[in-house]
């Protein structure tokens, strides 16, 4: 969701959020115009760790069943089903945040600027002060 609002952000808007010193802005266009990383470790990197996540969770899952299971066509039926649920439910919401996120894009980038703003970024100006 994060990479999809972030391509699809208007930069315009987060100029004039910027001007206009609203909270988040300048993380949000500083966002939008490196656009092309925030998708790539958004969509790429992340991605990645929540699909490897999500399989060792059902296998798991699996192995917590068949635990209690002696057959092991059962344990293999289980197993598929599990992974078809997984993969089901992982793609039917990246699609509905990826539709959200297009429709709502600089609401989410404002809201992620604001974010980065509170903790990672405030950090960074703590320490550029004290060296000051």
């Amino acid at each position: 969701m994060l990479g999809v609002a972030a391509v699809s952000a208007e930069i315009e808007y987060f100029e004039k959020m910027t001007a206009l010193h609203l909270k988040g802005a300048t993380v949000g266009h500083q966002l939008c115009l490196h656009c092309e990383k925030v998708c790539s470790f958004c969509g790429d990197v992340v991605g990645d760790i929540c699909s490897t996540l999500c399989g060792a969770s059902g296998a798991c899952i699996v192995v917590a069943i068949s635990k209690q299971l002696a057959s092991s066509g059962a344990v293999l039926l289980i197993s598929i089903t599990v992974s078809a649920i997984i993969a089901g439910l992982t793609i039917f919401f990246k699609a509905l945040m990826k539709e959200y996120a297009l429709k709502n894009s600089n609401k989410i980038i404002l809201r992620l600027g604001l974010l980065l703003e509170k903790t990672i970024f405030r950090e960074k100006s703590k320490k550029n002060s004290k060296n000051s």
